[in-house]
């Protein structure tokens, strides 16, 4: 048996202990967006640190918690941070949680994250859906001896987020308010902000928006058939477009100025689902 499937099913093994996460929606919460969270009724709390294979989180905004509970009338398992590849993990550790929610019967998994804007129709705050995405990181979660007991070898990536759910989003934004964008977003390695230089090729190749995560998230999800979209809180404009400097504190500044809004648009998007 692949070590790395033995690793996730230790994981889940454990975490069966403590929670039924069957049905559930997972959410994973980006930078600054763990408020929501808090909101969670009836929770069970797990922190990373005890989870077998899970390492700690090491990133400000991005606490290292698994959270089990309701949420608008919803099961939600709720990870409260996530792991990053430039924390110095690897891409089998990137993509752990989202293999482990897999086994854990989790029935669809919503990504958001906080993301450098490079379309030039976006501002600070703009919330995008995930249409598509580039993997700009130089690795990738499948690379290797591949999981035969969740995916296939060669897994097609046309319709990598689900178009069903994708689409609901989008109809709840609308029907919030709120002037959500559509576009793709690029995952760089990190852990330094993009150079303007960079900016100018992703834009030049398609990208609306730049990262440093949920791509590895995707895959992994896309390959062990567990359906997926994501959200991008635009945070900041990227290098070189505005002729200001960029700080972590920036991103989650204007995260936290529109966690309102992210918040009421993910509630009204599990209820629904």
């Amino acid at each position: 048996m692949n070590n790395t499937f033995t690793l996730c099913q230790q994981a889940a093994d454990y975490i069966r202990t403590k929670m039924d996460a069957s049905d559930a929606i997972g959410i994973v919460l980006g930078s600054g967006l763990g408020e929501l969270a808090e909101e969670i009724e009836n929770p069970t709390i797990i922190d990373y640190g005890d989870i077998p294979n899970f390492p700690k989180t090491s990133v400000p905004g991005h606490e290292g918690k698994l959270i089990l509970g309701t949420l608008n009338g919803a099961k939600v398992l709720c990870l409260k941070g996530r792991f990053h590849f430039y924390e110095g993990h690897s891409m089998a550790t990137v993509a752990m949680p989202t293999r482990v929610m897999k086994l854990l019967g989790v029935k669809a998994l919503i990504l958001t994250n906080a993301a450098g804007g490079c379309n030039k129709t976006f501002k600070p705050g703009t919330l995008m859906f995930i249409d598509d995405f580039i993997n700009y990181m130089g690795d990738n979660p499948l690379y290797g001896e591949n999981l035969e007991e969740l995916g296939p070898r060669f897994p097609d990536m046309t319709k990598a987020i689900d178009e069903r759910y994708n689409e609901l989003g989008k109809k709840c934004a609308k029907e919030l308010g709120i002037d959500a964008r559509s576009g793709v977003y690029m995952a760089f390695r990190g852990p330094n902000y993009e150079t303007p230089a960079e900016i100018r090729f992703a834009q030049t190749i398609g990208a609306d928006a730049v990262g440093m995560s949920t791509v590895p998230e995707i895959l992994a999800a896309r390959h062990c058939g567990l359906p997926v979209i994501g959200i991008s809180c635009i945070t900041n404009m990227a290098a070189g477009m505005t002729g200001e400097e960029l700080s972590h504190k920036e991103v989650q500044e204007v995260a936290d100025r529109v966690k309102g809004e992210f918040k009421g648009l993910i509630r009204k998007i599990i209820s629904e689902m």
